[in-house]
This record gives C-alpha cells, structure tokens and sequence, in this order.
C-alpha cells in the first residue's frame, strides 16, 4: 500500500455518507435531474432491445418479489433483478451520458440500483438526488485516482468496475449506512466489479452497465446487514487499486474538481454512438454544413486521440451496434447526412451500405498521443483542390444547464414517446421537471412502464 493511500476507501466512505441534499448547489441539483431525465429516456427506447429482453426472461423464470418497476417493459423484478435489467436497458443504445473522469458512463451504473433501491422504500425525490450525487462524485474521484491505466492501459470497462462503487456508495448513502458499514459496502464492490472493453461491440457492454447497477446495490444491502469485508479494499496490499491499475495516485481522489463536483463535467450524448466518436460526428456535420458534397471527396484525414484505437476504431463493422463503435463509419455516416441521433440510423442496413462503406474505407485514420479524448479533426480535400477543415472537443461541458435542459426535453420526448405515448411521456416529463419536491419516488417509477 502507498504511504499517501492510507484510509482512502474510509475516506470517499465518509465523505459519500455525509453528501447533504440541503448543501448541494442550484445547477448540481438541476444536473442530477438531467441525469436522471436521460438516463430513463435511453432505458425506456433501450428496453426493447433484444439483449434486455434476454435479461428480462431469465428473470422471470427466477422469479422473486416485484419490489421494482423494469423501466418501458410491462413487468417488476426483484430489486437486484431490476437495477441488472434497467441498467441494460439504459446502455442499450450507448445515448446515455458520460463523465471523463471516470472515464464512463455514471449515471447508468448507479441510477438502476438507486431507483430499484427507492422505489421498494418508497423514498423522496430529494433522497434519490442526495444519493446519487454521493456515488456519482466518489466514482469520479475512484475513477481519477486510477486513470489512466485502468481503462487505458488494463483495458477494465470503468462504467462497470468503477460504476461499481458509486452504486455501492449511492445506495449505502439511500440506507443511511454510517461511514464504517459503507466501507465495508465498497470492499463488497470491490471483489464484484468486472468488466471488459475488449466487449465492446457485443451485448456484453450493454450488460457491464447492469452488472455495475447489481453488484452496487448487493454490497449495500450486504453490508446494511452486517455482512463485511475489507475497510481498506481499495488501497490494501493486492486491493483493487494494485491489481486493477498501474497509475494508481490516491492524491487525485481528494482533489477538489472544478466547482466542487464533478457531476458539472457531466457530459450528455446527442449521437447514439460512442462518446469518443462524438468529436469525429460532429466536425464531419461542420464539413457537411459548408455545402460539400460526398461525391466531391478525393481524400479524408481524421485525428483522434490515439485511445480511440482500443475503444471505437472497428473498421468494418457488420451491425448497427458495432457502427457504434466504428470511427470511420460514424464520420462517414455525418458527413452523408445521416441523422447520427436517431436510433434508426445504427442498422445493419446501414453498415452493409455500399456508398458507405466506400466513403468510410477512403478515411485515413490518424492516431495521435495526448489529444483531448473526445476531440475530432477532420481535413477533407476535393477532387477540385480545395481544402476543407473542421475540429471539435466533444469533452467540454455545457455552461448553460437551462439550454441543455431544454435540448435533454426534446431528446426525452424522441425516445420516450414511441413507447408511452404522447399523453404519458408529457406527464412523466412534468413528474421529472419537479423530481427534488416528490415526496415518493415510486409513482413517477411506475410511470415508466409502458401501460397504466
């Protein structure tokens, strides 16, 4: 263990347990409403997904008290069975948001568990948002003290093994967990957090979002009734933070991040593909926007940092959910006009298409160390010697939470309305909008399956 580690799980313990809804500032309280807005419209379109469906079975056949709502699906589960399912569902699609400092998804790893966790106790809005914020900030912190070998190098899918612990931590917070028996829930997270990035582009990372959900909220109902584990778990002799990274700094989990939480670098997604394509997709529009035509194209370079390579760089992909993860394809894509946020655009029709797949092989892929991780530049030269730039940062938080609010409504109407109807999706939307008053999460819960 390094000198300065000493205490850090007992540390982000304490700190999580004594996170108070009353001390938390205007915009952290209206960005964990957004979070909790996106991430319910990205589980209602991503419920029917045949990978959830699968979950959802399996579930069934188990069978086990309906203590919670499976969000856009006409059934309940078991607490633990539905923060598994619900998280699935809400990575399905890869549209949820991001944080960098994870680096993952943080709002689909520990919103399933809490939400299952407060529906079954029927707990106020202001608790969820207290409890979320208290596992959304100490997975960043987790996340950062163990950057960037941990994703990087190692190659661990950080939205299930560090989202691990921040459902640990948001649940233990919900339970009233004192600071010694939440770190005995984070060393059950510990030993449970897996996840591989080398499954990106199957149904296994889907999956990682829900197995984070389910292993957080087990180790807080674990450790509320005694069960126990390492106080040190994370920066013990062969802990998680030894055997899961290389670049482990303790000093950077008790950073003060800007603003004081991390939750104001959270990052929404507009196009259902990867985060790291995001800069790509969106400097192929600007292109797109200056009137250039495909069938004018002689050649295309693309930068990107060079950890795109093991995250988002498939080269052919065969299905819409690896055109997620494609690079090429997905600038291919904004650059003929495809509409990248809509869900319909990841087909396999779409993968298979033959001016596509042309365009995308045209591309010449340049990986270059120590780029911002979500930055795209794209330089285009057509067939009449003109040259055409554009570059964007996709890792920049919006400023203004208002403008990025209304912008999450339209996004929550798209997703959510196909499934509930339009009458539905308004009135959950009003019930989300006023979420820090609800006196009892259960109803707007309820509110998300598909029939009334």
């Amino acid at each position: 263990m390094q000198d300065d580690a000493a205490g850090l799980t007992e540390e982000l313990a304490a700190r999580a347990m004594a996170l108070r809804f009353a001390d938390l500032p205007a915009p952290v309280v209206a960005l964990a409403g957004q979070c909790l807005r996106d991430m319910l419209a990205c589980a209602l379109a991503g419920a029917a997904d045949p990978l959830v469906g699968v979950l959802a079975d399996l579930a069934a056949e188990e069978g086990g008290a309906g203590h919670a709502t499976l969000i856009g699906r006409d059934a309940r589960a078991p607490r633990m069975a539905a923060a598994r399912i619900n998280g699935a569902a809400g990575h399905a699609l890869d549209f949820d948001d991001v944080n960098l400092a994870m680096p993952g998804h943080p709002s689909v790893a520990v919103l399933p568990a809490l939400l299952a966790l407060a529906e079954a106790r029927h707990a106020s809005g202001a608790a969820v948002i207290e409890a979320f914020v208290a596992g959304y900030e100490l997975q960043c912190r987790l996340g950062a003290a163990l950057a960037p070998g941990h994703y990087d190098g190692l190659g661990f899918h950080a939205t299930a093994t560090i989202g691990s612990f921040g459902a640990a931590a948001s649940c233990a917070r919900l339970l009233g967990l004192d600071p010694a028996r939440a770190a005995m829930a984070l060393g059950i997270a510990a030993t449970g957090a897996a996840g591989l990035k080398s499954m990106f582009g199957t149904m296994c990372k889907p999956l990682h979002a829900g197995m984070a959900a389910e292993t957080g909220l087990r180790a807080a109902l674990m450790a509320a009734r005694g069960f126990t584990s390492r106080a040190d778990a994370i920066e013990c002799r062969q802990g998680f933070a030894a055997t899961h990274s290389p670049d482990f700094v303790p000093a950077r989990a008790q950073e003060r991040p800007p603003g004081g939480f991390h939750l104001l670098a959270n990052l929404f997604k507009y196009h259902a593909a990867c985060y790291l394509t995001h800069g790509a997709i969106e400097a192929a529009r600007r292109i797109r926007a200056q009137g250039m035509k495909t069938d004018e194209i002689a050649s295309l370079t693309l930068t990107v940092d060079a950890n795109s390579d093991r995250v988002c760089n498939i080269p052919r992909p065969q299905d819409g959910l690896q055109t997620k993860f494609s690079l090429r394809h997905t600038t291919a894509m904004a650059l003929s006009g495809i509409e990248t946020g809509a869900l319909a655009s990841y087909s396999t029709a779409n993968a298979a298409d033959p001016a596509l797949v042309a365009l995308a092989a045209r591309i010449t892929l340049r990986l270059q160390p120590g780029l911002p991780p979500a930055a795209g530049m794209l330089e285009v030269t057509t067939r009449d010697g003109r040259t055409l730039r554009a570059e964007h940062d996709a890792g920049i938080a919006a400023t203004d939470i208002a403008a990025q609010g209304r912008r999450l409504e339209e996004k929550f109407a798209a997703l959510a309305t196909p499934v509930l109807g339009e009458a539905r999706m308004a009135a959950l939307s009003r019930q989300l909008a006023g979420v820090a008053t609800l006196s009892d999460i259960a109803p707007l819960m309820a509110a998300t399956a598909p029939s009334p």
